[in-house]
């Protein structure tokens, strides 16, 4: 009989302890996916730091490294450098994290094109604290700490980690991806596993970002989750490919 279906070999059996409906779930699919269909669960490290992803070591088998808060592609730097030829690495942050205490560890892992693979979950949100504002939050939306909307005027505006990337010269690949549909779910797939593919050729620095939900600090069921991720999530972090050089200089 032909398999149709199986859980990933990169996967272990240990239950997920993300709230119902977060997209957590989806992506750690996804990056299990393309580590098997690449063959590198054996040279695959994963490195995360403190936010949802904390746990993460419990749910990949792979290798995992617990980093700090933010400094989770510092250690991805070190575990690269450390055997450059055999070691996969990749780093799993939230927004919260690496769009916050972790925006220089980013800026600079990108500047000198480390070659790691960078999975960057965007909910636009403090999850694992409580819902808290994070420098991802929309204008306007209510958190536990906005209560009447992020007001730009005197807490700024939304980081956005892929624009911000693209100037960055040794940036090798950025694209924005979602998982709040089946063909975005495809398109998200397609993304990671090219992010680990130019890591194996040595092509630098690859960072992916998943526009997700975060449906209990959103207070939202997660269908109305969804929905909320796509009338206002999407159109101001619009997907696509922001930069990949090794595409640029083929079409020249």
């Amino acid at each position: 009989m032909a398999i149709v279906f199986e859980k990933p070999k990169s996967l272990t059996d240990a239950t997920l302890h993300y709230c119902p409906g977060c997209t957590h779930g989806i992506i750690h699919r996804l990056v299990a996916e393309a580590i098997d269909e690449l063959g590198i669960q054996g040279r695959t490290i994963g490195v995360a730091p403190v936010g949802c992803s904390v746990m993460a070591y419990d749910y990949f088998d792979v290798d995992f490294v617990q980093a700090p808060h933010g400094r989770a592609p510092a250690v991805a730097t070190g575990v690269k450098r450390a055997d450059p030829e055999n070691n996969i690495v990749f780093t799993y942050q939230g927004d919260g994290d690496l769009a916050a205490i972790g925006t220089a560890e980013t800026v600079h892992a990108a500047a000198r094109r480390e070659n790691i693979t960078v999975i960057f979950v965007n909910n636009a949100i403090y999850g694992m604290t409580g819902g808290q504002m994070a420098p991802t939050t929309l204008p306007g939306q209510v958190t536990q700490t906005s209560p009447y909307g992020r007001d730009v005027e005197t807490v700024g505006y939304p980081v956005k980690v892929c624009e911000l990337l693209s100037k960055v010269d040794g940036a090798a690949y950025l694209e924005r991806v979602a998982v709040n549909s089946p063909a975005n779910i495809k398109k998200a797939k397609k993304a990671i596993k090219k992010a680990f593919q130019n890591q194996i050729e040595g092509k630098g620095f690859s960072l992916i970002e998943v526009v997700s939900t975060c449906p209990t600090n959103w207070g939202m069921t997660p269908v109305k989750a969804l929905e909320w991720l796509e009338e206002n999530m999407l159109p101001y972090y619009p997907l696509g490919v922001y930069k990949d050089i090794y595409a640029e200089e083929e079409a020249k």
